[in-house]
Formats: C-alpha cells, sequence, structure tokens
C-alpha cells in the first residue's frame, strides 16, 4: 500500500478529534443594551462569570504558547511519519521483509500446487491408458500419491497465503497507525490554532474603548472670563456614577483661539505639591485610584493666562478616561468649557462661571487610546495612558458647580452590563504565566461621597 492509500485509510478510520475550543458565550447582563443581543432569552444560555482583563492575556498567553508547542510538534510529527513510511518502504525492513519472504514464500507454495496438479493429470493420463491389471494397479497407485501430494500442496498454499496475508497487513497497519499518528498531531495544531484564535479575539475584544456617559468629568468655579497674566483657580471634579469600581486617568487641556498665543501655563495640585501640564495637548494627570461608584473626586487647579495676550478667547476640555478589572479602557464623555481672555489689568467685576458645552471637532482625542469623537459606545485601542503620578485637591464640597456637571444620561457601551468582554476561556486559562501588567505611580487618593458633597 502507498502512501496515499495509507493516508486514505489513516483519514477513514480515524475519528476526528473533538474541538477544544468554542465560541465564546456574550457575557453581558442587560441585552436592551447591545441590540444583537436584545432577542436572546435566559433560557437560551447560563449565565457565564466574566473574565477580567488579566486572565484574558493569560489564556491568550497560554493559547499561544499551545499554538507554538503544538506548531513545533507537528513539524516534528511531519518528520517523523516520513521517516517511518521510508523505513517501511526500505526491503530491510522487518515487517516488509517479513512480508516480502512471506509473499515468496506464498508464490512458492503456488508453484508446488501446480507441479502437483500436472502430476495428477499425467498419472489420471497413465491410469487410462495401463492395458494390464498390474499396470493398472501401479497407475492407481502414481495416482493415488500424486492426489496426496497436491492435497498437501494446497494446504501448503493456503498456509502460506495466510502467513503473506498477515505480514501483508502488520506492513499496512504500521503504515496507518504511522500517518493516524500523525493525523492527531495535526488535528491538535488545527485545535491550537482555533483556541488562539478565540483568544485572540476575546483580548481584542476586551481592549476596545468603551464610551461610558456615567462617568462625568466637569469643571468647577472655571469663570467664564478670565484677566490674562492672574492666576484662576478652579476645580477639575469627577463622578463616578457607574456601578462598577474604577481606576480614573482624568485628562483635561487648556487652549487658545488664537494659534499665535502662549500656551496657558495650567497646574493641577496632588495634596503636598503642585504639577505643571505640557501645555501641548489635553494631558492626563494623575491616576485616582479606586473610586467607588458614587464617589467623586475633586482635583485643585490653577490657570494663568501670558499677560501679553491682549484679547481673545480659549477653552478647557475634561474628560475622565478609566480603566477595572475587565476593562483597560473607559472614555467618559468629553466637556468643553469657553471663555473669554481680558487684557491684564482689567477688573470685570463678579464673572459667571464657564458653561459646558460639547467639544468640538478633533477635540475629543485621548491620549494613547486612538479614540476620538463621540459616536459609537466602543472605539478600538488600547487603554488610556495612566499618567504621571495622581492627585486630588482638597477643594470643599459648596456645591458649585452644580449645574455645569450635566446630566449623567444613561449609562452605554460594555461597562453599563459587565464592564467584561464577551467571552471566558478556562482551557486557555489552564497553566496561564502571570502576564505583567505596566502602570506608573498610583497614589490612594482622598475622595468624597457625592451625597456629602451637596
Amino acid at each position: 500500500m502507498n502512501r496515499a492509500l495509507a493516508a486514505v485509510v489513516a483519514a477513514a478510520v480515524t475519528t476526528p478529534v473533538a474541538l477544544l475550543a468554542a465560541t465564546p458565550a456574550a457575557a453581558l447582563s442587560d441585552p436592551a443594551a447591545h441590540p444583537r443581543l436584545a432577542s436572546q432569552t435566559a433560557s437560551q444560555t447560563a449565565p457565564q462569570s466574566p473574565s477580567t482583563y488579566e486572565e484574558l492575556q493569560k489564556a491568550a498567553a497560554a493559547a499561544k504558547k499551545a499554538y507554538d508547542d503544538a506548531f513545533t510538534a507537528e513539524q516534528e510529527g511531519r518528520k517523523e511519519v516520513d521517516a517511518t513510511l521510508d523505513a517501511l518502504d526500505s526491503e530491510s525492513h522487518p515487517l516488509n521483509a517479513a512480508w516480502r519472504t512471506a509473499q515468496q514464500a506464498a508464490e512458492d507454495a503456488a508453484d508446488a500446487k501446480a507441479a502437483a496438479d500436472r502430476d495428477v493429470e499425467d498419472a489420471k493420463s497413465a491410469l487410462d491408458a495401463a492395458g494390464s491389471e498390474a499396470e493398472k494397479a501401479a497407475a492407481q497407485k502414481a495416482l493415488d500419491e500424486a492426489e496426496a501430494a497436491r492435497a498437501e500442496a494446497v494446504e501448503t498454499l493456503d498456509a502460506a497465503r495466510a502467513k503473506a496475508k498477515t505480514a501483508r497487513t502488520d506492513l499496512d497497519d504500521a503504515r496507518v497507525a504511522a500517518v493516524r499518528k500523525y493525523h492527531l498531531v495535526k488535528q491538535a495544531l488545527t485545535e491550537a490554532r482555533e483556541a488562539k484564535e478565540a483568544a485572540d479575539k476575546a483580548l481584542a475584544e476586551a481592549k476596545e474603548c468603551v464610551r461610558e456617559n456615567a462617568l462625568t468629568a466637569v469643571a468647577v468655579d472655571l469663570p467664564a472670563k478670565v484677566v490674562a497674566g492672574e492666576p484662576v483657580e478652579f476645580r477639575f471634579r469627577i463622578d463616578n456614577g457607574t456601578t462598577r469600581t474604577l481606576d480614573i486617568d482624568p485628562l483635561t487641556g487648556v487652549h487658545l483661539k488664537d494659534a499665535r498665543a502662549e500656551t496657558p501655563k495650567v497646574e493641577w495640585s496632588d495634596g503636598s505639591a503642585w504639577h505643571t501640564l505640557k501645555g501641548d495637548g489635553a494631558e492626563h494627570l494623575g491616576r485616582v485610584e479606586e473610586l467607588a461608584p458614587g464617589e467623586r473626586e475633586d482635583i485643585a487647579m490653577r490657570m494663568t493666562v501670558d499677560a501679553k495676550v491682549a484679547k481673545g478667547d480659549g477653552f478647557a476640555l475634561f474628560a475622565a478616561d478609566a480603566s477595572d478589572a475587565y476593562r483597560p479602557c473607559v472614555l467618559g464623555p468629553m466637556k468643553r468649557y469657553d471663555f473669554e481672555v481680558l487684557p491684564a489689568g482689567s477688573k470685570p467685576g463678579p464673572v459667571d462661571e464657564a458653561k459646558p458645552g460639547k467639544p468640538g471637532a478633533g477635540d475629543d482625542e485621548r491620549p494613547g487610546s486612538g479614540a476620538s469623537g463621540t459616536g459609537s459606545d466602543s472605539d478600538s485601542g488600547p487603554g488610556p495612558g495612566s499618567g504621571s503620578g495622581a492627585g486630588s485637591g482638597s477643594g470643599s464640597a459648596d456645591g458649585k458647580g452644580s449645574d455645569a456637571q450635566g446630566g449623567a444620561g444613561k449609562p452605554v457601551g460594555d461597562l453599563a452590563s459587565t464592564g467584561a468582554p464577551s467571552a471566558s476561556l478556562p482551557l486557555a486559562l489552564a497553566g496561564a504565566g502571570a502576564v505583567a501588567l505596566g502602570a506608573g505611580a498610583v497614589f490612594v487618593v482622598r475622595r468624597r461621597k457625592v451625597a456629602a458633597d451637596n
């Protein structure tokens, strides 16, 4: 049996191995927030515990290692099956040699049986030609002996053919076993590839940035009119209106509409020292760690417009980027505050607070996230940056700026339900090593309940 036939036989007798990787079930508790899942009923699938982002990273790493190992095993398996088949084809291989010997013995037995058949026919002819009783008796004896010899030749031929058949079966079985072994290795590679693709898909889904309207960022006490050269103090307020505890990366930036004017100096306080923003666009401040649902954080800030600016307009942007165990990239809505710049020395008197509005085109660019705009619930890209430190101002909770907060609105995006990606991969998690998560310096900061601020 040649190799092609051996492969066919192996494929015919091998039961396909059940696939270990299955399409992950969605781990979302609110189908209404996801139209594609709205038609599903509770009876269709049992709820699954969502996998954390770290678990998905471990699963992806484990699946990759399993695939790499399976790939190596397939390469080695291919070499092994080729070597085995080549060896079995060699006349010196014991199984091949045994088959050839048995086959030759069967051919010799067939020749012997044919000769015995001729002897019987010759004996019959001699008996027919015999004349005397003595001649007939001698011819009959010769015929009996010839028929006995033929019967023995038939037995020998049957035994030789059976032995040759067994030897050939042993040789074919060895070929089939070699090909079947490789088939299983190749099937394992296919399964490992499917598991890796599933793990990579789950991780990619978890990496997608989620829009969360309930994570609000507003400016408090930011005046609608700013006098050039005079520092203005205000607060960057963040409210976690979600149902999840989040690590917050406050995002802000101040710009003058006159591109020729020097960028205002903007500082923020961590409670013990002031830090200056680079001023080249929206930037993350220090991380606010573990802001629980319903909690608020105020960060003290101050801004100084260069005294050389005669008059003009500016705007400030505020947003809260966040992450938790399930999502590395959660984006709260961005607010834009427009203000007027007055010449140095101006005495504007009482000034109203700047009012929040929607960001303009190109304003909502998140550093390091690749996410912009206000449209979709999920935008592709890695998580937000973690900033260079963390802080909290000690600002008062006098309720100012409550109008500027705006409505939190109904949460949107995956975080509104579970915050978790759509897949959990217990198989890929098995045996996974620890995966390091990069993080900047994180400080525990003080915060107050929203109720305590009102």
